[in-house]
């Protein structure tokens, strides 16, 4: 399928905010961690020097977007827990029935 224009727009517009709030969410994972007193400052420092090197080419971070892949990033963005089906609710429903037919699919 290929995306309508108006999804495509939608999607370039919502594509910031969703990745803003994941981001959000690893500032608190960040956060949890280094309040760990368990663990020496070394590790915290050099374990958090490494998760911030793999999160920052995750998808909810940092995403190439070309139209012709935009229904198959919004289905990596679900089975991320990126975005929800909430979050499709203003998409056409051509749009919707696609991303749910692809992630049933793969189940």
């Amino acid at each position: 399928m290929d995306i309508s224009k108006k999804d495509w727009k939608l999607f370039r517009e919502r594509l910031a905010d969703w990745q803003e709030k994941y981001m959000e969410g690893l500032i608190k994972e960040y956060i949890n961690f280094l309040n760990d007193d368990t663990k020496p400052a070394s590790e915290k420092l050099w374990g958090l020097e490494k998760r911030i090197k793999e999160d920052k080419h995750h998808p909810g971070v940092i995403m190439e977007m070309r139209k012709s892949e935009a229904i198959w990033d919004i289905v990596r963005l679900m089975r991320l827990k990126v975005i929800t089906y909430d979050d499709l609710s203003e998409f056409s429903g051509e749009l919707q029935q696609e991303v749910k037919r692809i992630i049933e699919m793969s189940r």
